[in-house]
């Protein structure tokens, strides 16, 4: 078997506004809203952690010093935990980021979009594949969903997308692709930003998962600003696809759209109910709602 660069690189584009979200996100980020006891964004990194990733690289923007601390070390919290004897959750801040792992911030001056947000990372990636993350997507699986894709590209040497089933009507909110057998995998034949549904190759949707390897860099220099007026990642995966293959991996797993509000209301209530803390009450809670709902 051919041996590939491994992944130890993700990148986290955290710039966005959550605009969704307001007034809750006019001075906290998206990603630091808590589903139950950690944020969406410890979610997402603990995911690439697990898939091997040694180098955490966010993408910010303004207002987000927040993620930065919580991945920072906390000397008068853990020394105060230290002195009441709170040793699990002196443990549970200390774990938050393994000491083998290093963290790096790019600032975004200008929310241009998905694709300009990946080429701010281009000088903290070299020429090197790596992955990007959207914590908006918590994905709930046995196994990461992006260790799933990395043992795809570890066989193959490319670029993979994780990809998810979504009902026709929604294909207006998500890169949607056509896909056809290759070898044992599955290969994105064409690519298309926000389709109506009338005019979607699919509704095969991609979702916050993505390895890609270090041309995409070259490809988005050269990309046009399209949907939105910003520089879509999607547009250069399409020009992508005329050099290399790219292929898609429908993961196993649980996808929780944290972007939207019934998303992250249905994320809270699943992590609720299987959380070792809070699962016998809550779902007791839940039941009684449900009681008297009915």
């Amino acid at each position: 078997m051919k041996h590939h660069k491994p992944i130890r690189k993700a990148v986290f584009p955290v710039a966005g506004m959550g605009t969704r979200f307001l007034p809750a996100t006019k001075s906290t980020p998206k990603e630091m809203l808590p589903i139950v006891d950690k944020p969406l964004i410890q979610y997402a990194v603990e995911e690439a952690i697990e898939a091997g990733c040694t180098e955490i690289i966010f993408v910010t923007g303004r207002g987000k010093r927040s993620i930065e601390d919580h991945f920072d070390k906390a000397y008068e919290l853990e020394t105060e935990l230290s002195l009441r004897n709170k040793e699990k959750l002196l443990e549970q801040v200390q774990d938050i980021l393994p000491s083998h792992v290093t963290c790096m911030y790019i600032r975004q001056a200008e929310a241009l979009g998905l694709g300009h947000a990946v080429l701010c990372a281009q000088a903290a990636i070299n020429d090197e594949p790596f992955a990007v993350l959207l914590a908006d997507d918590l994905i709930d699986a046995p196994r990461g969903a992006l260790s799933q894709m990395i043992q795809i590209y570890n066989q193959t040497g490319s670029s993979v997308l994780g990809v998810e089933t979504v009902h026709p009507q929604e294909t207006g909110s998500y890169g949607i692709v056509e896909i056809a057998p290759w070898h044992d995998f599955q290969r994105i034949q064409s690519i298309v930003e926000k389709p109506k549904p009338e005019n979607a190759p699919s509704n095969l949707a991609v979702v916050g998962r993505y390895i890609l390897t270090p041309r995409i860099f070259e490809l988005l220099e050269n990309t046009q600003r399209g949907a939105g007026n910003e520089i879509q990642l999607t547009d250069g995966i399409a020009t992508l696809l005329e050099y290399e293959p790219v292929l898609a991996h429908a993961f196993d797993g649980i996808r929780y759209d944290c972007g939207s509000k019934i998303g992250y209301l249905e994320a809270t209530l699943a992590f609720g109910l299987k959380h070792p803390d809070t699962s016998a009450e809550f779902r007791d809670l839940v039941r009684r709602y449900a009681a008297l709902e009915g």
